[in-house]
């Protein structure tokens, strides 16, 4: 069986930057973007990711009140981060459209 952890790595970040780039939002809405469309992600997953991207300098954070409950925090995208974004769609693109032709291929030969 295939382990899509490696490849999944990669494009979670990309797609989170892009939750991120549409919104600001927290976590935990970011948690269920993502799994109801398709990925399973766990928290385990996502927050040492989203730290990662604040040190990195592609999003920030901030805290803020909730209607339910403690404060949340919150997440921006910077603007390394939309080049950062900018540049994983790009190279997203590209690697997706070889991969679906080299799949798409008839391996009769």
């Amino acid at each position: 069986m295939f382990d899509k952890s490696q490849l999944m790595r990669g494009t979670i970040e990309g797609c989170t930057l892009k939750i991120i780039s549409n919104e600001t939002t927290y976590g935990y809405d970011i948690l269920v973007y993502l799994n109801s469309n398709g990925f399973s992600v766990t928290e385990g997953t996502l927050y040492p990711l989203l730290l990662r991207l604040e040190k990195n300098g592609y999003i920030s954070a901030f805290m803020m009140d909730s209607p339910l409950g403690p404060k949340r925090k919150y997440y921006t995208i910077t603007k390394s981060g939309k080049e950062h974004l900018k540049s994983f769609e790009e190279c997203w693109y590209t690697i997706s459209s070889s991969v679906n032709k080299i799949l798409a291929s008839d391996s009769d030969e």
